[in-house]
């Protein structure tokens, strides 16, 4: 019986740690199974070889902070990368490896700062992808809203999925244009998805993030268009 497709997921934190880490890899470790994906989840920067990362067909950064990987894995995740593999960044992604460009490139943009966690709306602007297809589009969510160094749609490539409204909360720093959910086909290499969404456990066992999460997995993986 041939492997199942393998899925790295990294959670290994050099700064702040969420709580909802354990709910994020036990949900994706449920979506994975049902999908027919062997999950392996790891905080060793260890895993991040050649041959660690042989098999495998995509990597997800779950609420990862910091600077997580050795110069040795900075260079195994490019190579996977440009050979093809997935990655799916999710929430604090976004604040991970500030000095590595590569990791700027790969993420879209990087976070700087969020305002107290609080209620608003996502505007779902393209319903056209697996990860935002069964979104209404306007989303009612509570979440930490990330501001980004940079606006992740003047990135190379990058396909926004969805936007936060900033006049729906306090805070926001982006202005009317602020993206929270987008992705990457850059030609020849792999695909990747980012989502500043799921600060807390409760979002992992939603319905609507849940599935948001499986179709950015599906979609990372080749396994869905």
């Amino acid at each position: 019986m041939p492997p199942l497709p393998r899925v790295l997921l990294f959670t290994r934190t050099a700064g702040f740690r969420h709580d909802s880490i354990p709910a994020g890899i036990a949900a994706l470790g449920e979506l994975a199974a049902e999908q027919g994906l062997e999950l392996t989840a790891t905080e060793d920067p260890g895993a991040f070889t050649g041959a660690g990362l042989a098999g495998t067909i995509a990597v997800v950064f779950l609420s990862t902070t910091g600077e997580v990987l050795t110069d040795e894995g900075r260079k195994a995740l490019e190579q996977f990368h440009s050979a093809g593999g997935g990655f799916l960044g999710i929430h604090s992604a976004a604040g991970t490896e500030y000095d590595w460009p590569f990791y700027g490139e790969l993420l879209g943009s990087r976070f700087h700062g969020h305002p107290a966690p609080q209620p608003a709306a996502v505007t779902v602007e393209d319903r056209g992808h697996p990860a935002t297809g069964h979104l209404p589009e306007r989303w009612e969510w509570t979440d930490e809203w990330y501001d980004f160094r940079s606006p992740p749609r003047a990135g190379a490539g990058v396909r926004v999925l969805a936007t936060v409204d900033e006049s729906l909360y306090q805070g926001g720093r982006m202005g009317a244009d602020h993206p929270l959910v987008w992705c990457r086909e850059p030609e020849g290499r792999g695909r990747s998805f980012y989502t500043a969404l799921g600060h807390y456990d409760a979002a992992y066992a939603a319905p609507a993030f849940r599935a948001h999460l499986l179709g950015a997995l599906l979609w990372v993986c080749r396994l869905k268009d």
